[in-house]
Order: C-alpha cells, then structure tokens, then sequence
C-alpha cells in the first residue's frame, strides 16, 4: 500500500481514492482538469503586491508587512511551504519588529488557487499565531474554498514526489 505522507491525517476512504488514482496512473489528470492554469507572479516585488492586495482587502489592522518572497531554500524537507516571521532589531532605544513571508519556490509554477491559498494561509499568522479554530476561520473567510484547497494542495505534492515526476 502506497504512504501518503501528505494526506495521514485525512480519512481512509479519501486516501483510498487518491490511492485508486494513482494506480491507474490518473492523478496527473485529475490535477490538470481542476487546476489548468499558471499564475503571473514571478518575481518577489509581484508576490508582495499580491500579499498586500490579499491583506489590505482583509486585514487591514493587521501589522505591516515588511518583505515578501519567493524562497528557494524552503522545501518540503523542512516541512514549510511558506514561513511567517518577525524578525526584530534594536534601533537606537526601540525594538523594531519586522514582519516576513516566505513563500517556497515551487509555488513559482503552481496553480494560482495554491498560491492564494498559501499567502492567505501565512497572511492569517499575523492575527492568528496558532493553527487554532479561529486560525482556520480567519482562513476560511479570505479563501471560502480553503480546506479543499489545502487538501488539493496535499494531493498535488503526493502527485511531485511520485516516480517519474519533476
């Protein structure tokens, strides 16, 4: 039986379909019907315009954000897709504080509702630190289709780690 790192924590039927594609050797299809286009941000001065249009629309009381980008160095073996930090600094007598998100490179080439859903997903750490019942809701509320995608998600990065895929 095929381990699907990504998807443990869901249901065993749906692991089973996901299995069932994969013997079949649909899952490639499955994902390129439901997810057919590429998105146009490509460079990290785009990934940040696209975060504060995401943020200025629903967390406008949030704080600040300092940097956005694409990083090359986060990858699934760290287990971080995109990473939310506060980087502080001791200016003359105050700490500053400066808030970043680091989106992973393989989100370059993916869908764009994958990108969305993982800056919606970072954006909600500036309010929410934990992955709480509020976290998830703040989440839901940005991208009404999170969960799915999420789990779309999961299942697009079971489908890369498979054999014969780049």
């Amino acid at each position: 039986m095929t381990v699907l790192r990504y998807l443990q924590a869901y249901p065993q039927h749906l692991q089973d379909q996901i299995r069932q594609l994969i013997a079949s050797d649909r899952l490639g299809a499955y994902l390129q019907q439901r997810y057919t286009e590429q998105h146009a941000v490509q460079s990290d001065k785009a990934l940040y315009a696209y975060a504060q249009d995401i943020k200025q629309q629903y967390l406008r009381t949030a704080p600040p954000l300092d940097k956005v980008l694409f990083d090359n160095r986060l990858d699934l073996t760290h287990r971080a897709l995109g990473l939310n930090t506060a980087v502080s600094r001791v200016q003359g007598g105050n700490l500053k504080a400066k808030k970043e998100i680091r989106i992973a490179s393989l989100f370059k080439t993916a869908a764009p509702q994958f990108l969305r859903m993982i800056v919606v997903h970072e954006l909600a750490h500036l309010k929410e630190r934990d992955h709480s019942k509020a976290f998830y809701q703040l989440c839901e509320h940005m991208e009404p289709s999170y969960h799915q995608l999420e789990f779309d998600l999961r299942v697009y990065l079971t489908y890369r780690e498979l054999p014969g895929i780049v």
